[in-house]
């Protein structure tokens, strides 16, 4: 059972990165998969969650309209895409699956580290001016 992110990097303010997220040895289709991230000297904030099938989204106020979050079921990949970057998105970046337990859930329900079941290592991402 594993999540391994990669695809951090170093870019300019304004760049654009492209973060994956590779599951292994579990369902991958019956899990929400989040990003967070930890800046140096901070503690670990939500990012941007997905449903199990796409159709649902929810993102941290500082990166609405910059960031999306997706997945390929088929490949069982989660990505993140992104955009516009800025200095304040510094931080190592991490994916997070957590299973599904019910038919009918909400999506802005998976904002916090605690509902998630199973975590990858980081991947840094650094953004200078």
């Amino acid at each position: 059972v594993q999540l391994q992110a990669s695809g951090g990097g170093a870019v300019q303010t304004g760049g654009s990165l492209r973060l994956s997220c590779v599951a292994s040895g579990f369902i991958f289709s019956s899990y929400i998969v989040g990003w967070f991230r930890q800046a140096p000297g901070k503690e670990r904030e939500f990012v941007a969650a997905l449903n199990t099938n796409g159709g649902a989204t929810t993102y941290a106020t500082p990166v609405k309209g910059r960031f999306t979050i997706s997945r390929d079921n088929a490949r069982n990949t989660a990505y993140l895409q992104m955009n516009s970057l800025k200095a304040e998105d510094t931080a190592d970046y991490y994916c997070a699956a957590a299973a599904r337990r019910s038919v009918f859930y909400n999506i802005d329900d998976y904002t916090e580290s605690g509902r998630y079941d199973m975590w990858g290592q980081g991947t840094q991402v650094t953004v200078s001016n």
